[in-house]
């Protein structure tokens, strides 16, 4: 058999320095791929993709105007076949975690199980009106209460509400039952404390609800220190925002501490609990002394992320704070499920925050994951995220520098101080990660570290692929000592090089009109 591919033997017990064009290591980085111009490009006057019947007469001076054919100046027209082609190619330009290794930190990319989008897509589930009543509905209320029960007791927690339809979404909403908490018993208060290890919504779900940001600066050791907390908190703080583990992947060691001081003046703690991936099963939020979490279903429990789709973001609080959950909430009376939606009922509730009861599909998802894996999988998840975070720390451990050095949980941040002094910054090694099939980790992010290069490699990643990543790193890493002015002129394999980034954030092109070339 030939091996024009590239492919050597070794390549089946992961290479340790793998060609760019090497196959099934990134995703295949070269071939037969071709060059999409937009629907406006394709065509000629007159080709139609459709068959229907003329609309007669009567049917077409009913159409406004701009709606009969050729009313519309410079609409594309396009036969079937066309348009099939287009977005066919169009879709294999897309770069998903079905595709290939997606490292992003602060995100967890991680795989979304098959058997989950199957069941979501059942037609008992996938089909129910949200305005069905709860007589017909009863599997899917069950199925709401029975998730909203385990992810209470998965995050310490007394009762969660399953409306929120995202993760910034549950931070808003945890911050209007906060304030809520705080103007029943006579002051709202004013400010909000955030350290700046926080995730980066934190300050804009405060500031919407009213408050004033307080940053705190983390010490040394990437960690908040309690005297930090104790010198800024007063009777106008409201609550802390702490991401734990921070957006260093670091533990928040003096959590219990930094709880009791905010405690002591009255204040709430707030828990972003986009990391939950880290501690699954190994610790809770509830018994570190957190009042609120917010949990991202995408994150911790593999429903789809992004793309403009539906998210959740439930958010689990101690009983104090339940009155003031928005509504609808699923209750069990007997062997029968209701819904509360009626503010009567629930006075002190913050109200509607979602059309309905929230994204179900995702519900269903999550319900699905947690089932499978129970108890002992959800610790083994948390344990394997753990595990490949802290191998590729120990991997490129001396390629890169590594700004703090302490134990990481589930995600790793370098910076790119060892590759400055040949003028590569961590924007070139992200860019030259493209030619090697790879998308490039979060870059920039968190703040704190300058050129921070942020990756989280999850539990659902092979020993495998994340060898072949890191053996992308340690190539660019030499590269950048070797030839640094071929690596700055990366990626050279895709059919745009580098694009000026500047300019496309400054001047957008946001319309097509005829005759422009894109």
């Amino acid at each position: 058999m030939s091996n024009q591919s590239g492919w050597k033997p070794d390549m089946e017990k992961g290479a340790t320095s793998p060609a760019l064009d090497a196959p099934g290591l990134g995703g295949a980085v070269r071939g037969l791929v071709h060059e999409e111009p937009l629907l406006f490009e394709h065509g000629s006057k007159g080709r139609c993709g459709v068959s229907l019947p003329a609309p007669g007469a009567k049917a077409a001076d009913d159409l406004p105007a701009a709606l009969v054919r050729g009313g519309i100046e410079g609409l594309p027209e396009l036969s079937e076949l066309e348009v099939v082609r287009h977005f066919t190619r169009m879709s294999l330009w897309n770069h998903g975690i079905d595709t290939g290794f997606y490292p992003l930190g602060s995100c967890t990319m991680k795989y979304n199980p098959k058997s989950s989008e199957a069941l979501a897509r059942l037609p008992g589930f996938a089909g129910l009106h949200p305005l069905a009543p709860a007589e017909h509905a009863q599997g899917a209320l069950e199925l709401m209460y029975a998730l909203e029960r385990a992810l209470s007791e998965i995050a310490g927690m007394d009762v969660t509400t399953l409306n929120p339809a995202a993760g910034a979404h549950g931070e808003l909403t945890g911050m209007m039952v906060i304030r809520a908490w705080h103007a029943a018993h006579g002051n709202p208060r004013k400010k909000v404390l955030i350290p700046d290890t926080a995730h980066g919504t934190n300050p804009a779900s405060a500031a919407l609800n009213g408050y004033a940001c307080v940053q705190l600066a983390s010490g040394a050791d990437g960690r908040l220190h309690p005297d930090t907390v104790a010198a800024a908190m007063d009777d106008d703080v409201a609550a802390i925002m702490i991401t734990n583990p921070n957006t260093l992947g670091l533990f928040e060691s003096d959590i219990a501490e930094i709880a009791r001081i905010v405690h002591a003046r009255g204040g709430l703690v707030y828990g972003d609990g986009a990391n939950m991936n880290a501690l699954l099963g190994n610790a809770r939020p509830g018994d570190m002394g957190f009042d609120v979490i917010q949990y991202n279903l995408h994150k911790t429990f593999a429903t789809p992320h992004g793309g403009g789709g539906p998210g959740s973001g439930p958010v689990a609080v101690k009983a104090t704070l339940a009155p003031f959950l928005p509504l609808p909430v699923v209750v069990k009376e007997g062997e029968q499920y209701r819904l509360v939606t009626d503010p009567k009922e629930r006075p002190r509730t913050i109200g509607r925050i979602h059309g309905f009861h929230g994204n179900f599909g995702m519900m269903v998802r999550a319900w699905a994951y947690l089932r499978e894996l129970g108890p002992e999988g959800l610790k083994a998840t948390s344990d394997l995220a753990v595990l490949n975070a802290n191998y590729v720390r120990a991997s490129l451990q001396g390629d890169y520098n590594l700004p703090y050095q302490t134990d990481s949980l589930h995600e790793v941040v370098f910076d790119d101080t060892a590759q400055k002094e040949a003028g590569v910054t961590t924007m070139d090694v992200a860019k030259r990660l493209i030619d090697h099939g790879f998308h490039p980790p979060t870059i920039y992010f968190p703040l704190v570290v300058h050129g921070a290069i942020m990756i989280e490699p999850t539990e659902t990643e092979s020993k495998e692929t994340i060898d072949a990543f890191v053996a992308a790193l340690k190539a660019i890493a030499e590269e950048a000592n070797r030839d640094p002015e071929a690596l700055k002129a990366s990626p050279s394999k895709p059919f745009r090089a580098r694009l000026d980034e500047t300019r496309a954030a400054r001047k957008p092109v946001l319309r097509w009109t005829p005759g422009m070339k894109v």
